[in-house]
């Protein structure tokens, strides 16, 4: 009886197809989503989609290039990473571009990029080369340690900026990563009660905080003023039905859903779309985090495994943050979609955690095979033991 045919050979092929087919429905999505706004403003068209290619070629390079190599190389270069990320944060903070009331971009030669992106990635890295060994020793892992301190620092300056959404993925982002290498139950309890405080205070500390929870209680209810985007959100979603409106043909980015390439492009997917297409993004996200899974527990130590799981936080776990943000389940934190919303350092970035997995998964496949290929122990010779003559 002849075995069933797989879609994919292997985990690595997965994520690598599964990366392509969501980013080729997001170029759809960022062109139809931005040709009015860019034709009316910058007499262009093509303006974003060309930008959202450029980022894609250094992306998609990117991650061919981290996917072929031995990941245990970035232990090497941990310290600089962390200070470059710090550094970055630090030259947003003092000379910055200045948007939309908002501080977060490097503009250099004319290239805009997002430092807080580039954090993501440092924290992943040195949270999972500090825990890594550890787990892979079977000590002790404690949650006041120094991946913390950093993740903490990263996340004030992306908070100062201000950008809450980011800060608390960065954050976030380190803490999945304890948990999973394994914290005490106290740490545990502590971490639930803290960060819930910690939620609730830095979300009512400033007035558009709680404006933004006000209209996500109730965004009908300020459907004129703060609920709006969420509001014209829901009714993009709901006006695609299970088919959508055509490519091209959704109404919402005629200046009535206000980020409608960039935040809320899962919006206009879903107008343009429909139900079906919506599907497809959903189901793409949840087959990259299981295999993103399967790759993490098969990972030939603890650093490739922390690793994954990382990889997995940013692209998927944004992901369905992004979703839920669009679909009014939670409040408007302004976090993209991977791979579907325009963004170039976010474009980057989610390229290079895919390149992260595939390097995790081609090494431990690199493992097995060695460890197949080695042939079976001698057998241990007899020795007879002959009595003494006494």
């Amino acid at each position: 009886m002849d075995k069933p045919t797989k879609l994919w050979a292997n985990h690595t092929e997965a994520v690598f197809y599964i990366t392509l087919i969501l980013f080729v429905i997001g170029t759809v999505n960022v062109f139809s989503a931005s040709f009015v706004l860019a034709g009316q403003l910058l007499h262009d068209s093509y303006f974003f989609l060309k930008r959202h290619m450029m980022f894609f070629l250094i992306g998609f390079v990117a991650m061919l290039i981290i996917g072929r190599m031995n990941y245990h190389i970035l232990r090497k270069f941990v310290v600089p990473i962390g200070l470059a990320a710090i550094g970055l944060l630090v030259a947003v903070h003092f000379g910055g571009a200045e948007a939309n009331g908002a501080r977060r971009w490097l503009d250099l030669a004319g290239i805009k990029f997002q430092p807080s992106e580039i954090a993501k990635l440092a924290v992943v890295i040195i949270t999972a080369n500090y825990l890594g060994p550890r787990l892979d020793r079977n000590r002790k892992i404690d949650l006041f340690s120094a991946p913390l301190w950093f993740s903490f620092i990263t996340f004030g300056f992306v908070l100062k900026q201000p950008d809450m959404g980011t800060a608390m993925i960065i954050i976030g982002l380190c803490l999945l990563i304890y948990l999973i290498a394994g914290l005490p139950r106290h740490q545990i309890a502590l971490l639930v009660c803290g960060g819930t405080a910690a939620v609730v205070m830095l979300s009512l500390v400033a007035s558009y905080r709680a404006d933004r929870i006000y209209a996500w209680l109730n965004p009908w209810a300020y459907q004129d003023s703060i609920g709006y985007q969420t509001v014209q959100s829901l009714m993009a979603i709901g006006s695609g039905g299970l088919w959508g409106t055509g490519l091209g043909m959704g109404t919402s980015k005629f200046y009535y859903l206000p980020e409608a390439h960039t935040d809320f492009a899962f919006a206009v997917l879903c107008q343009e779309m429909g139900f079906i297409g919506a599907g497809i993004v959903l189901v793409l996200l949840a087959l990259l985090g299981i295999y993103g899974a399967k790759i993490a527990a098969v990972a030939s130590d603890g650093f490739g495994k922390l690793l994954a799981i990382g990889a997995i936080g940013i692209v998927v776990g944004q992901g369905v943050i992004n979703i839920a943000m669009v679909s009014g389940l939670l409040p408007v934190v302004g976090v993209p979609l991977p791979f579907i919303s325009f963004g170039g350092t976010s474009l980057v970035v989610n390229f290079c955690a895919i390149g992260l997995l595939i390097s995790v998964s081609r090494r431990a496949t690199v493992k097995k095979r060695k460890e197949d290929n080695q042939p079976p122990p001698a057998p241990k010779k007899l020795r007879l033991v002959t009595p003494s003559n006494s």
